[in-house]
């Protein structure tokens, strides 16, 4: 995102750019070395120590599993039913379909500038913002989604049950981490990934896709396959708000939502994207790493799509590896470890949700403002629809220390919270004393996980 955030900024007027070009172009913070609370190698130890005391800790006190689907404090019965209003859901999805045809407009009328504000919508409030929001509010998309409603509309217009389809959908997650993993491809490689021409190719090809998938398999095509359906729940799981087994409205922990989530086809790899995309976001920030692009025989396209898929690759390789050596270690077959893999995989989501919140908490604060101030003019012609022609972005949020500290705290209690996510996983399908020396790899990979996150933000 680091090429894509200077593309943005340069909407920005040159008293803004200036000053909005640093702040975000590295690892899409403000933060570095210098900005941490705690030097550097102080940070890393003290990060390590906490992994690794933490797994003797729960260990030895944690038994037994521990999370149950009845657990939680219940919200006031006010606050409960306008979770469930009807009108808060009718509400929201008006707005995102105006919000939906705003962009529209400004992407089939608006110039190709960059003052126009689609690049805004689609890189910052689609996929930043809705992760945000995701992991506050829980699986927000399932209820927006304007592709899911039109095809239900369209349903209906045709007086056909809203169940329909041609055939019944077989392939998990699958389809949902090959759109993830183009959409991040788009996103940190493709060429002029913020001209109209292309963003049009890329609205029109998805949109088509969409209603094809959904007019073949159902509205099941959405439950599973649609990539943003599929970002917004897996890290909606980390939300606060949740159901209890009866249905009610509870406060709970992020272990518990991802506790919740069992293994299916495609899961492995769709978190695999998830955190090897972002985590090849900040490495590709690194200047080493840019001169190097630049200065290689190889075209540059090609060399950062090998890298971002070897990203990925390795995120879905170690968790496998790790998985294997467990099971052994538990004295389990080796055929154990292709189901098992796939029971430790949500505890990778914690880490996940923690590397977006390191790599984009400036990114959203900051440029999400400001695409108020560019969809106040959607078609370019000067004029001010919302008020917010003028918008100047409030960078309290992106202090240079504050981010640092933000980064840093995310990293290490995303990690923390997998330990222990992984931890209750292992413990309720393998024996207590299995479980924990199965464990180690698992532990393993995730020590390495929090080192390379922390370098790869804070690198020189």
């Amino acid at each position: 995102m680091a090429s894509l955030a200077a593309a943005l900024a340069t909407a920005l007027p040159p008293a803004l750019g200036q000053g909005f070009v640093p702040a975000v172009v590295p690892a899409h913070g403000v933060g570095s070395r210098g900005d941490l609370p705690l030097p550097f190698t102080a940070l890393v130890i003290a990060a390590v120590a906490a992994l690794v005391i933490s797994f003797v800790a729960i260990g030895t006190l944690w038994r037994e599993p521990r999370l149950r689907d009845t657990d939680g404090v219940l919200l006031p019965g006010p606050v409960a039913a306008l979770l469930d209003s009807h009108w808060l859901r009718v509400v929201a999805r008006v707005l995102t379909w105006i919000v939906t045809v705003w962009t529209l407009a400004a992407l089939v009328l608006g110039p190709d500038t960059a003052r126009n504000p689609v690049p805004h919508v689609v890189y910052v409030w689609l996929w930043v913002g809705l992760a945000f929001s995701s992991m506050l509010l829980g699986p927000v998309w399932r209820v927006v989604n304007p592709l899911r409603a039109l095809h239900a509309g369209l349903l209906r217009l045709a007086r056909v049950s809203p169940d329909l389809a041609a055939l019944p959908y077989r392939w998990g997650l699958w389809p949902a981490a090959l759109g993830l993993g183009t959409f991040t491809w788009v996103e940190l490689v493709a060429e002029d990934n913020t001209s109209l021409g292309f963003l049009r190719l890329l609205v029109a090809g998805f949109v088509a896709v969409s209603l094809l998938g959904a007019a073949v398999f159902g509205r099941t095509w959405f439950d599973h396959a649609d990539p943003f359906e599929a970002w917004s729940r897996l890290l909606g799981l980390l939300s606060p708000l949740g159901r209890r087994r009866d249905g009610r409205w509870v406060l709970r922990t992020p272990l518990h939502g991802v506790n919740g989530l069992r293994g299916q086809r495609g899961l492995v790899p769709t978190v695999a994207v998830m955190l090897g995309g972002t985590a090849y976001d900040g490495f590709s920030a690194n200047l080493s790493w840019a001169t190097f692009v630049q200065s290689s025989p190889v075209p540059s396209a090609l060399l950062r799509t090998a890298t971002l898929l070897a990203f990925f690759g390795f995120v879905a390789v170690t968790i496998w590896l790790a998985s294997v050596v467990s099971v052994r270690l538990a004295g389990e077959p080796f055929s154990r470890s292709f189901s098992f893999v796939s029971d430790v995989a949500p505890s990778l989501i914690p880490i996940a949700g923690g590397y977006v919140i390191a790599h984009y908490w400036s990114l959203w604060v900051y440029q999400g403002q400001y695409a108020w101030r560019l969809l106040s003019d959607p078609l370019g012609t000067g004029a001010d629809l919302l008020g917010t022609a003028d918008l100047t972005p409030n960078d309290l949020l992106i202090q240079p220390t504050l981010v640092a500290t933000i980064q840093a705290l995310s990293i290490v209690v995303g990690h923390l919270l997998g330990v222990l996510a992984a931890h209750e996983r292992a413990i309720t399908v393998l024996d207590r004393r299995a479980a924990v020396i199965g464990q180690v790899p698992l532990m393993v990979v995730m020590v390495f996980y929090t080192l390379g996150g922390l370098t790869i933000l804070f690198a020189p």
